[in-house]
């Protein structure tokens, strides 16, 4: 969905989040996990992707990271990131010891928690013979 291996993407409250310009594009998509509707928000232009707009989530917008003129203003650490959809996860990517993996997204549909899997050193993913060389 997002065209790319990783997807760095902050959460904002919707509320506090204020686009000016042209309106983006969408195109929308249905979760294959919860079966809600995931708006992918694009410029018109050049078709990068902005955000994320997420039925399940009204309130949130996930904004692309790589959006940003400094996609670095905001901090990655175990404490405030976590790996999800790990099962499709590109082979050879390599996932780091400390942050928190979800195979499939962090919450259930009725807003249980899912139990993360947490490595004790770094894993890399093997889908399908992949080697590493």
């Amino acid at each position: 969905m997002t065209g790319s291996a990783y997807l760095v993407e902050p959460i904002f409250k919707r509320e506090d989040v204020i686009f000016h310009g042209i309106p983006p594009k969408t195109y929308e998509h249905r979760s294959d996990t919860s079966g809600k509707r995931v708006t992918l928000n694009f410029c018109g232009r050049c078709a990068t992707t902005i955000c994320l707009d997420l039925e399940r989530f009204p309130d949130i917008l996930g904004i692309c990271g790589g959006t940003f003129d400094d996609p670095n203003w905001f901090e990655c650490s175990k404490d405030n990131c976590r790996h999800i959809f790990t099962r499709s996860a590109q082979r050879g990517v390599v996932l780091p010891a400390g942050v928190t993996l979800y195979e499939e997204h962090a919450l259930e549909l009725d807003g249980t928690p899912n139990r993360p899997t947490m490595l004790a050193h770094m894993l890399l993913l093997d889908h399908g013979g992949y080697r590493g060389e």
